[in-house]
């Protein structure tokens, strides 16, 4: 029966292990990088949609002036078309034409500068987006990297697993069931650690010291008895 607890000892290795890369493989520094490059994207996407709404709001203004300016130089040309051609007579209304010629003159002057401010304050906005797409394609560049570089280190975390599933499979084999239940039951239940050894007076699992009343019990118990410890429960393997 000591051969079946030594062996129960080894499979709780085989577990130990594999709950030890199953924690490398969940916690890979690589993991905490893509987190931050994922998080300043989202960033950066929110801040180009406020850029791109403000940006967006100045072209619609400038587009809007733009046709204004059309619409006036339309009207100031033909108007210049008849009172050179002839059509018109009338000094009055020569006069009238000749006025509104100018008024809309200044307005066009009026609304090319207001279109420059526009344009003006279109180029620092049209900078930081430029800039965004820069930006995007670092992170997105850096992102796929760390993918990469993850994907790699599951794929050999992964086999390293595998090869300790695989030879924990023959010893749990040879356990007994109702030992293995018992095991299963206390490791899923003590964070992983169901069965210790006891070295001296001392639980490896626990790491406290059982009254010395108790360790003259378990010397003088009989082999195949499943010990465990009064402080933390596992079974201890002597």
């Amino acid at each position: 029966m000591t051969e079946t607890f030594d062996r129960l000892l080894e499979v709780q290795d085989h577990d130990t292990r594999v709950d030890q890369l199953r924690h490398r493989r969940a916690s890979l520094p690589e993991r905490a990088e893509l987190a931050q490059l994922e998080t300043r994207r989202t960033g950066l996407e929110g801040k180009v949609a406020d850029v791109r709404q403000a940006r967006d709001e100045l072209a619609d203004r400038q587009s809007a002036l733009e046709s204004q300016i059309e619409s006036a130089k339309t009207r100031r040309a033909e108007l210049e078309r008849r009172m050179y051609g002839g059509a018109v007579g009338g000094s009055r209304e020569l006069a009238a034409m000749d006025d509104e010629v100018r008024q809309l003159g200044r307005h066009v002057h009026e609304l090319e500068n207001r279109e420059l401010e526009v344009m003006e304050q279109l180029e620092p906005l049209d900078g930081e987006l430029q800039a965004a797409d820069v930006e995007r394609d670092e992170i997105d560049t850096g992102a796929q990297s760390l993918r990469q570089e993850i994907a790699g280190a599951e794929k050999e975390i992964d086999a390293e697993i595998d090869a300790e599933l695989s030879a924990r499979a023959p010893l749990v084999a040879a356990l007994p069931a109702d030992l293995l239940s018992r095991y299963e039951g206390l490791r899923k239940k003590l964070g992983g650690t169901g069965a210790a050894r006891l070295v001296g007076s001392s639980c490896t699992g626990c790491h406290l010291t059982l009254p010395s009343m108790e360790v003259d019990r378990i010397k003088h118990a009989s082999a195949d008895t499943v010990i465990t410890c009064d402080n933390c429960g596992r079974i201890l393997v002597r």
